[in-house]
């Protein structure tokens, strides 16, 4: 049996519940399992410096479950835990730092980056544009998405509720304004857009309700109440979120981001009148005219995301690769 340590850098609810779910794959796969989670740093003021402290709580738990496990094989989960990590190992990573860190705020960890990517025996990216701008020569590459499925029976279009949804808790970077400028100049007397993440409406926009943070059963059962789910991120890393929407039965209604991600393709593909540049008029389209069958058309798009999906890649390519360190 293969030990693996898996570090985890935690830092998101989102990464959290993704490395939970790899490590249960693995385990499903026929391996040992240890969880190593970085311990939260202080809050720091700019990204670079928020990357260090992470980075170094990421280094202090590996090099501690290293010790005590001993694993035959390790994966960084994020390439921020994979910068100061005591011992090379698979990463898994949904961007790099030459994609989302530009400037002064990746000023040291780019070219730390190049070199950790150079000596990574395997790389898992949970999407196919995760790799974006990397070096040639790396290594051995195995797209693992993360899971995301149905969580529970949806709600026919006409049985929809809740106008509109969307998730906010970093409002600058999911463009927050934009979403509400939007909505502001869409919306008609009775329809709400609901905003999870946040605990009050910036400026006390009219037909906007904040909700705050949500346990996530309560979050996805509005999921499946609502007709849309708006986007209008700066810069997305893989959009589980949006993902989320998908599999809940929300048309997804977006601007388009520098980056693609994995929902926005699909989005893309379902009504590409819900995708572009005039927001507002995505969201009266997706309103007043759906798509008949968008659900049902969107549930072929997510498979490569179902947890069977995920548990074949993993037993049939990823255990296979991390046996051959050991």
């Amino acid at each position: 049996m293969t030990s693996v340590l898996l570090v985890s850098l935690g830092s998101t609810a989102g990464l959290r519940s993704s490395d939970a779910e790899l490590a249960a794959s693995l385990q499903r796969a026929g391996a040992e399992v240890t969880l190593a989670a970085a311990l939260p740093p202080r809050s720091v003021r700019t990204l670079a410096l928020t990357d260090l402290v992470w980075a170094r709580a990421a280094r202090v738990a590996a090099t501690g479950a290293i010790a005590r496990a001993r694993p035959d094989a390790i994966i960084y989960s994020t390439i921020t835990a994979a910068l100061l990590a005591p011992a090379p190992g698979a990463i898994r990573l949904d961007a790099l730092s030459v994609a989302n860190r530009p400037g002064r705020h990746g000023i040291w960890q780019r070219p730390r980056e190049r070199r950790v990517l150079a000596r990574a025996p395997l790389l898992l990216p949970v999407s196919d544009g995760a790799l974006a701008g990397a070096p040639a020569g790396i290594g051995r590459v195995i797209v693992v998405p993360i899971v995301v499925e149905p969580s529970g029976v949806a709600l026919a279009g006409e049985q929809r509720d809740i106008a509109a949804i969307t998730y906010a808790t970093n409002p600058a970077k999911k463009g927050l304004d934009v979403v509400l400028a939007a909505w502001s100049a869409a919306r008609r007397d009775g329809e709400e857009l609901l905003i999870a993440g946040i605990g009050a409406v910036p400026g006390g926009a009219e037909g906007v309700r904040a909700l705050g943070v949500l346990e996530r059963g309560a979050y996805r059962a509005l999921l499946r109440r609502a007709r849309l789910y708006i986007a209008a991120s700066r810069r997305e890393e893989y959009g589980i979120a949006q993902l989320e929407a998908l599999a809940d039965g929300a048309m997804l209604v977006s601007t388009e981001t520098p980056l693609s991600y994995p929902a926005l393709d699909i989005a893309r593909e379902l009504d590409s009148r819900l995708v572009g540049p005039d927001l507002a008029g995505a969201i009266r389209v997706a309103l007043d005219d759906p798509r008949p069958g968008y659900a049902a058309a969107a549930a072929p798009a997510l498979e490569p995301f179902a947890a069977a999906s995920v548990d074949r890649i993993v037993a049939e390519s990823v255990l296979p690769a991390l046996s051959g360190f050991a």
